[in-house]
């Protein structure tokens, strides 16, 4: 399975969609996971890339990360597949976005399908579901060989907020040590917000969860 992963920042937070693509001229598959802002942006890079989307996933269900989806929805015509512990964070999203003095952007439509343990098929192989709650209720993690999309669970020598509406620290420390810190230290962590990092540096550097 010969996957391109290419981070897209996009929206007013600079929210790091991750669009997944194939190279097999047989079989070319593309899914995209948090569909932020600059929908323009994310429908040309699908476009682009000449591989049919077969799939939208959400890490979690704060406005940043799902605001851009009913734009794309009304061109690929998918559900946004979500964990039912954020269905509430995005039915919501519009009161979140007026709260920042953001514009507000269409509730996408959702299909809250994803459960930790689950797998999604992708080109010829899958991509598993991990459930890593504490930055929200919801929030999953995305793993495919050599790498594990994390969302706003872990970043560069940093975490997730845990003030937010069903956050909690205890919980983003226990999901960080025990599905993340777990993994090879080479895999790489594609965060929501940031640069790429790896599970050995976190592992080792991080000042908020460091290995114990």
């Amino acid at each position: 399975m010969n996957i391109k992963v290419t981070v897209v920042p996009v929206g007013p937070l600079q929210m790091n969609s991750v669009f997944l693509s194939t190279d097999d001229a047989d079989n070319p598959e593309a899914i995209l996971i948090d569909p932020g802002g600059d929908p323009g942006k994310l429908l040309r890079l699908i476009e682009d890339s000449g591989c049919p989307l077969t799939a939208l996933l959400a890490t979690h269900g704060h406005f940043d990360h799902v605001e851009g989806t009913a734009a794309v929805q009304k061109v690929h015509d998918l559900p946004l597949h979500c964990h039912p512990d954020d269905v509430v964070l995005i039915e919501n999203m519009q009161q979140a976005q007026t709260a920042y003095g953001l514009p507000v952007h269409p509730v996408p439509r959702i299909e809250a399908d994803l459960i930790d343990g689950g797998t999604i098929p992708f080109a010829g192989g899958e991509i598993s579901v991990t459930h890593v709650p504490g930055h929200s209720p919801g929030q999953v993690m995305f793993r495919i060989p050599g790498y594990a999309i994390v969302g706003d669970c872990l970043f560069a020598g940093s975490i997730g907020r845990t003030d937010l509406p069903g956050g909690d620290f205890a919980t983003l420390e226990r999901s960080i040590r025990e599905c993340i810190y777990t993994l090879a230290d080479d895999t790489v962590v594609v965060c929501g917000h940031g640069p790429d990092t790896s599970v050995g540096r976190e592992r080792v550097s991080n000042p908020f969860v460091r290995d114990l």
